[in-house]
């Protein structure tokens, strides 16, 4: 359809998102623009407005507004402070809320260690994270990051260096589903909900 350049641009970009190919945005673009109840233009005023007033945290590195920077959960004063959660993107953070299981602030990593992608430590926020340990009097940093071989080595490449400034660190425990049995874990799940048990 080269000759509908408007809606093949509209396809194009949607078919950037993460997770959208090609005939999903199709189907999206298709949806879009024989919608007459307004939705295509409440869309881009939306992309717009999110685009101009949506930016990442100068602390944390989260997500959070123009307006309110730092964020919400930085400035919370009901948070526990000198604890920290290291993780690698803002989407990480929202996850961690919703299980209403932590409580300290955060801090994104903005990605991994990727020696084949030619991404190093002076890519991430590395050098920010420790420069919180000291003002923030952080007593315990948290890494969550995902259980892939570049997020283990970013885990033990940051732990090497935050245990160096005298500060705890800890990882998340890594286990078996709720709801799965032994027979479907993997080797390497069963052995860390092996190490990860705990006393009932």
């Amino acid at each position: 359809m080269k000759h509908l350049i408007p809606l093949d641009n509209l396809i194009a970009a949607l078919e950037k998102l993460p997770g959208i190919g090609k005939r999903s945005a199709e189907r999206m673009a298709f949806s879009l623009v024989q919608d007459r109840n307004g939705l295509a233009r409440k869309l881009a005023d939306a992309l717009l407005a999110a685009d101009e007033q949506v930016v990442a945290c100068s602390r944390c590195g989260g997500i959070t507004v123009t307006q309110k920077n730092p964020c919400a959960l930085c400035t919370d004063g009901q948070r526990t402070d000198g604890l920290l959660c290291v993780v690698e993107g803002p989407g990480d953070i929202l996850k961690i809320e919703h299980c209403n299981g932590f409580s300290g602030r955060y801090h994104v990593l903005g990605g991994h260690l990727s020696p084949a992608l030619g991404k190093g430590a002076a890519d991430l926020r590395v050098n920010e994270l420790l420069a919180r340990l000291t003002p923030e009097h952080i007593q315990e940093v948290i890494i969550a990051l995902g259980t892939d071989v570049e997020s283990e080595a970013t885990a033990n490449y940051l732990a090497e260096l935050i245990a160096g400034r005298g500060v705890k660190v800890s990882r998340l425990a890594f286990g078996l589903p709720s709801g799965s049995a032994i027979e479907y874990a993997d080797s390497t799940t069963l052995s860390r909900a092996i190490q990860g048990r705990q006393a009932l």
